[in-house]
Formats: structure tokens, sequence, C-alpha cells
């Protein structure tokens, strides 16, 4: 309850202040938490930082360049791959098992925190040495860089020269994924924006799970692997991210939607709202 009050005392909030009328504990503490919003990314490591139990790079992170022949061995080692490409040049082939977290993104460090294991130790995939820079200086503001054990840069060509399968991330159009909607085909449509975007609008009788739930939630997705699954964003980033976190859990026929639901209301077609 808002009292309209600028200056207030203790004897007002005692008797006014909803979260001060509480006499049992557990009943606070579920109040104070009740529409908390997300956790920042990477939080427990920034409360590290915080408390002086994590260092903090002071001088521009650097990491070393790694062969993508080696790669294949930090993989089973149990390093991670981040692809920090864009979600069309992911989609065209890319290391199996990475994850999609584009560079051009304005929350790259955040989207990277928020899907990623927290310890994984990290093998970044960049167009160019001054792209995987960017990226180690981009998390270096959230204690991520001392993740990252090696760049692969520009390698993804010298991989499939090494007869090493890629995986594909076939990219779909906002006309065409309408069309095979109203075609019967058996299309399911997963939309993995933030909750305020899906009130808004979202296509009629798709599925919905924001994409930073999804490593923690993927088994409540009432969605086959073997589905046929377009994955929807509001422009296509967020959506290549989720793609990527599927195709590690075995969802086989996977569908980036290109330009997301900003395409998909310039289109001109049908949405529906919360």
């Amino acid at each position: 309850m808002k009292s309209g009050k600028f200056v207030t005392t203790v004897g007002f909030e005692k008797l006014y202040n909803p979260a001060l009328q509480f006499k049992d504990r557990d009943a606070f503490v579920e109040y104070m938490n009740e529409d908390q919003p997300v956790r920042p990314a990477n939080i427990p490591n920034v409360m590290a930082i915080n408390q002086g139990r994590m260092p903090l790079t002071m001088d521009e992170p650097r990491a070393p360049c790694v062969p993508v022949t080696d790669v294949s061995d930090l993989i089973g080692a149990g390093h991670i791959v981040v692809d920090t490409r864009s979600e069309v040049a992911f989609g065209s082939g890319h290391i199996p098992g990475s994850y999609n977290v584009q560079l051009a993104s304005p929350e790259f460090e955040q989207r990277f925190g928020w899907v990623t294991p927290l310890d994984a130790p990290v093998i970044l995939v960049a167009e160019s040495e001054p792209d995987a820079q960017r990226a180690l200086h981009a998390l270096a503001f959230l204690g991520l860089d001392a993740r990252v054990k090696g760049c692969v840069v520009d390698g993804i060509a010298d991989w499939a020269d090494r007869d090493r399968h890629l995986a594909i991330l076939p990219q779909i159009s906002v006309q065409e994924l309408d069309s095979r909607l109203r075609g019967g085909e058996g299309m399911r449509v997963l939309d993995v924006r933030e909750t305020s975007e899906w009130d808004a609008g979202h296509i009629e009788g798709a599925h919905y799970l924001n994409y930073k739930f999804l490593p923690e939630q993927i088994g409540q997705l009432e969605l086959d692997p073997k589905d046929p699954i377009s994955v929807v964003c509001g422009g296509g980033l967020r959506s290549s991210t989720a793609c990527s976190i599927l195709m590690q859990h075995g969802f086989e026929d996977l569908h980036n939607t290109t330009g997301g639901m900003t395409a998909w209301v310039a289109a001109g077609l049908p949405t529906s709202a919360a």
C-alpha cells in the first residue's frame, strides 16, 4: 500500500506498512520474495568479487588463441564452447554443443552469465581477434573473463576442413513459419522472450519459456525433442541462444525465426495477447 507520504515515521510504518504486519517469519519471507525480478547473471561470483573473495581483472583481460584442433580434447576435459558470432553465422555451421551468445547483443555478458554453467571453463569462438578481445572486455565487467581459457578465431572453416562435423541451425522466415502453421504441418512454436513481451502479444498456440530459464527448466517443456519447432524472440538473437541450448538436450528439428516477433508484427501477421 502506498501512503503518498514524502516523509514518514516508524510509528506510521508499524501501523500501515504491509511488510511490518507479519508475526510469522516464514510468511514474511514469502511476502518479501513475491514478484522478485530475475536475479542478475553470475550473481554468486559478483557477490564474491564484491566481498573480496574473488579477484576482479583490473587490466585488459587476456586469453590465449587456441587452435581449433585442440577444441575436441578441451570439450572432453569439461570445457564448454561459447560461439559469439551472429545467429546467421552460427546457423550456417558451428562446433556441435556450442552455446550461441552473440557479441552484437548489448546484453552479451548478461546473456553469457544467464545461460552457461556457473563454473565451467570456456572456449570462445569469435570472427576475429578484435571481436575476441571485445568479448573478454565485456565479460570482465561481471567477473566472467576468468572462466575463458582460450579463444578460437576464424576457425570454423578449419574445423570443417579436418572432416569434423559441423552442426547446422536452419533459419526460417516469419512468412514461411506462418505458412507452415496454417498448413497443418505440425510445426510447434516456442517463445523465449520476457514475460512482459509475451503478454503484449505472441503467436497463437505458442509455448512459452524465458530463455534464461531453459537450462534449468527444459524438462518442463511440453514439446517432444523430435517435434519440428520454430523458436522465436524479439529479433532472432535470443531464440538462437535458446536453440543452441535445446540442441544440447537432443532436440533435433529446430528452426531459428529470422527477425522474431518484430518481423512477425511488421508482416501484419496475427498475434494473441495474454
